[in-house]
């Protein structure tokens, strides 16, 4: 998350080019005509000892000979050189430098001295970085590359090369396309870091073939996609990929959990990323999923339909207003309804007199023009009509609107037309669809990112019994427990366990089976002694409820009768009637190479497959993630939503998941667990099954985790004015509507020495980005007045570091009525603390003269006051 150096690479105003040769094969050559011909207008210092200039520019000999230290080196020599010349350019101070060369076998020794010498790297094995902008072509890429808003990054060469070849011929432009290679220094998150601030960026595209840091892509893709859309393609989906590529082994679904929850948006492959290129250059955003399709022909738009359909998207009604139009307008044998067929004989005049129509009404959020090739109504002129149709039109650009031009002779030109107007255009029915639901699921991705959760009722845990009975069994030796071992445990946490008895043979269940008399599922286990069995439950499916009742005693006194030696803890019975509404679910939790835990969710049986059979999600859970978590199951066919008779309760379910990611949270050494059974019936659910592996822990538990939980150890008790006791503690996503009646609560001269503006109202989307934070990233501590009974905020500190951890902005929001009582500066100790144990080196802020309170404030903390007049403002600075 380093911001240091990055403005010398991606901004440079000179740059040195190690090894430059004049030589065609050569990269450097490239590279040295690429320099020259991008139009960039800072200094241009090949150094080389064999020749006096290279292509007409002046070279140096060695790096000490250089008139000037240039902001970017890049190194094209043989890799033994690598290093002295890193050491070399280091001492002169050079900041960053891009290699193009080196084996694995040195990346190590190349991150050491970058970390070492406050140098930064790109690559080795790096294509190099184009910013049309300011006419930087660093690069060895042969082909040119236009100006645009669309950042893209990549971990490969080839497909860098590709994209560009394909976005050339698209006339499709960049703001910045860099090519990351090996990535021992600056990654992903340094970029995403630095685009989501770049004022030509409007979208980045990310091509990835692996995560170095888990936490740090996490971090910094949540806090970009919050102000840019951010499109993802991974490589290397299944092992056999990833062996070839060399990568770690880790689950795919685990990058699908990842990029949802980081609000960003995957696509599928190189046909979708292409597609993607193209949404993101031109789509407008949406304003929301209902989709009108208008087609001169049925069966393009039914294949439309059919790919809608498929991917969970949303047909727009048409409204009565609008249908009377229409019958007006079209011919009566036409079926006026969505998708709206206007008939293959239209002409170009009726295609746009309804477009014009349409364009007049509300009924739909997002609009596609389908077109096939007709001699009625020309490709070309059709589409130059309907450009001009919607330039002109009030509304035209203020919907998303896209066509699908069929054809391809035929319909080039046209779809070049639309490229070049800014619409976006697609060569088939389907692949406007793809495009249409890539802005959909994003949406949702980022709707679900701001989701306000509701607090969990009822949820409580002993956190100190769990830590008991895993520390009992892992002092045992016992790693692996089975559910009678496990039930403390998940009691601990309110997760109901079937009580088990225990069976010593295989035979022995069977008998007891026979011997009781009734028609009996049972569920066996083989444990790994193999003389033993474990009858982990037992299901008796009876003929109606009022013989339930009567036979459970029963059955308890024969299988006591008959097994003596039998423990009987209990049993699970249930009539025919009921079964309708019980399924079988699985939750089990995995480990990750990259990403650490996985919670996942479904139906599986024995050859259950986490990658096909389960929605996955990280933790930690809240209720709003876990809900996304069910539906996501629901939606995927990963399981189903219930019997006829007791459908399954989504609210209930998603509270159990809760409860297993607190646990999962608070026990580092639960490595694995599968719950198989989980029998749900309406709004109960009951662990059947249940299997555990620990492994002792060392360092930072904490660290496993690609999200950093909500720090519960920062929570404290206070006492303020008249021995008040308060609860301070960090900030949480469940707080939305406590922060919103707690700012209603502040003063507007308050609010405008908070704010430096006069704000009437905050949205929600204001109020998720204060309380859904990265607690890597910033952290803002909520005072909580009775906390147990009717709880209100009445106080905020907050502090935002920079990506670099070195200074940190704050700022301190006290109840405007409840001044003078401490609250405050006992606020603002807390924030000191926790910034200088986080490592930060300066607390900043800036308020102005009339806020005599938080001067006051800052004084008697210790903060450096300098009071600057002309401009109104007064700077606050706390070294660290």
């Amino acid at each position: 998350m380093s911001q240091r150096g990055l403005e010398a690479l991606l901004r440079p105003k000179s740059i040195a080019v190690i090894g430059a040769s004049e030589k065609p094969e050569k990269a450097s050559s490239v590279l040295m005509r690429n320099l020259l011909m991008g139009g960039f207008t800072g200094p241009i210092l090949p150094v080389t000892p064999n020749k006096y200039a290279v292509l007409g520019v002046l070279a140096y000999p060695s790096i000490d000979k250089l008139p000037l230290m240039p902001d970017l080196a890049v190194i094209c020599t043989h890799h033994s050189r690598n290093l002295p010349l890193l050491e070399q350019l280091a001492q002169h101070g050079c900041k960053t430098v891009i290699i193009l060369s080196s084996p694995p076998s040195q990346f190590m020794e190349l991150k050491q001295f970058s970390q070492k010498h406050h140098i930064r790297v790109l690559g080795p094995n790096s294509l190099g970085i184009l910013a049309p902008w300011s006419g930087l072509n660093a690069s060895f890429s042969p082909i040119p590359i236009l100006k645009g808003k669309l950042a893209f990054i990549s971990q490969s060469a080839a497909i860098s090369n590709t994209i560009l070849d394909w976005a050339n011929h698209r006339n499709i432009g960049f703001s910045y396309f860099i090519a990351l290679g090996d990535s021992v220094d600056i990654d992903i998150d340094d970029l995403l870091d630095f685009l989501a601030r770049d004022s030509k960026t409007s979208a980045i595209l990310l091509h990835l073939e692996h995560i170095s840091d888990a936490r740090r892509f996490l971090s910094a893709s949540r806090s970009a996609s919050r102000n840019k859309p951010i499109l993802v393609v991974k490589s290397s989906r299944t092992r056999k990929a990833q062996q070839l590529l060399g990568e770690q082994q880790n689950f795919d679904v685990a990058y699908d959990a990842a990029i949802q929850r980081a609000g960003l948006l995957r696509v599928q492959d190189t046909h979708e990323m292409f597609s993607a290129v193209e949404t993101l250059s031109f789509m407008r955003p949406l304003r929301g999923e209902r989709l009108l399709i208008v087609s001169n022909g049925s069966a393009p738009a039914a294949m439309a339909l059919d790919e809608l359909f498929r991917r969970t998207g949303k047909l727009a009604i048409l409204g009565e207003e609008t249908i009377n139009r229409l019958s007006g307008l079209l011919p009566d044998t036409l079926l006026l309804r969505n998708p709206l067929d206007i008939g293959d004989d239209s002409s170009t005049e009726r295609y746009v007199a309804t477009l014009k129509l349409l364009l007049d009404s509300h009924n739909y959020d997002a609009l596609l023009l389908i077109h096939s090739p007709c001699a009625i109504s020309h490709s070309q002129t059709t589409a130059v009509r309907v450009i001009q149709t919607i330039k002109e039109h009030p509304r035209g650009k203020w919907i998303t609107i896209f066509t699908n031009w069929c054809g391809e002779y035929s319909s080039l030109e046209a779809r070049r037309l639309f490229s070049e107007a800014g619409i976006p255009t697609y060569r088939t029915p389907e692949g406007a669809i793809t495009a249409f639901m890539h802005m959909v699921e994003y949406q949702r991705n980022q709707k679900q990112l701001k989701e306000t959760p509701s607090l969990p009722i009822g949820i409580t845990s002993n956190t100190a019994r769990a830590h008991e009975c895993i520390q009992q069994a892992l002092d045992n030796g016992n790693f692996r427990l089975d559910t009678h071992e496990v039930q403390p445990i998940l009691d601990a946490y309110g997760l109901n366990t079937l009580p088990t008895w225990i069976a010593h043979t295989s035979d022995d269940a069977v008998n007891i089976a026979e011997k009781i008399g009734y028609p009996v599922a049972l569920k066996l286990r083989s444990p790994d002694i193999p003389h033993k069995s474990e009858v982990q439950g037992v299901m008796l499916y009876l003929r109606n409820a009022d013989e339930v009742k009567t036979a459970t005693q029963a059955i308890i006194e024969r299988v006591k009768q008959n097994f003596p030696q039998a423990r009987i803890h209990g049993l699970l019975v249930q009539s025919m009637a009921n079964r309708a509404g019980t399924q079988e679910l699985r939750i089990s939790i995995e480990q990750d190479e990259i990403f650490g835990p996985l919670i996942m969710l479904g139906e599986g049986g024995v050859d259950w497959m986490h990658e096909t059979q389960a929605a996955v999600a990280l933790p930690p859970l809240n209720m709003a993630l876990a809900r996304y978590l069910v539906i996501q199951a629901i939606k995927g066919g990963k399981i189903k939503s219930g019997g006829s008779f007791l459908p399954l309760d989504i609210p209930a379910l998603s509270q159990l998941l809760v409860r297993v990611s607190n646990l999962l949270i608070d026990c580092p050494q639960i490595t694995r667990m599968n719950i198989h059974p989980l029998l749900a019936s309406g709004n109960e659910f009951t662990l059947l099954d249940v299997a555990m592996e620990l492994t002792p822990v060392t360092g930072d538990p904490r660290k496993r985790l690609a999200i950093r939980p909500y720090p519960n150890e920062l929570e404290e008790t206070i006492h303020i004015k008249d021995s008040l006791e308060c609860l301070l503690r960090p900030i949480l996503p469940e707080d939305e509507p406590l922060l919103k009646e707690f700012i209603g609560q502040v003063t507007k001269e308050d609010l405008y020495y908070r704010y430096f503006s006069e704000i009437s109202e905050f949205t929600h989307d204001d109020l998720a980005n204060m309380t859904q934070i990265d607690y890597d990233r910033e952290m803002a501590f909520v005072a909580i007045r009775h906390p147990s009974t009717t709880p209100e905020i009445i106080g905020v500190a907050r502090a935002m570091a920079d990506p670099d951890n070195i200074e940190a902005e704050f700022a301190v929001l006290v109840r405007s009525d409840l001044k003078g009582v401490t609250l405050g500066y006992q606020l603002m100790t807390k924030l000191i603390h926790y910034t200088r144990e986080h490592g930060i080196q300066a607390l900043t802020a800036i308020t102005m003269p009339e806020n005599r309170n938080m001067i006051q404030l800052a004084k008697k903390l210790g903060f450096n006051i300098e009071i600057q007049l002309e401009d109104g403002i007064v700077n606050l600075m706390l070294k660290l």
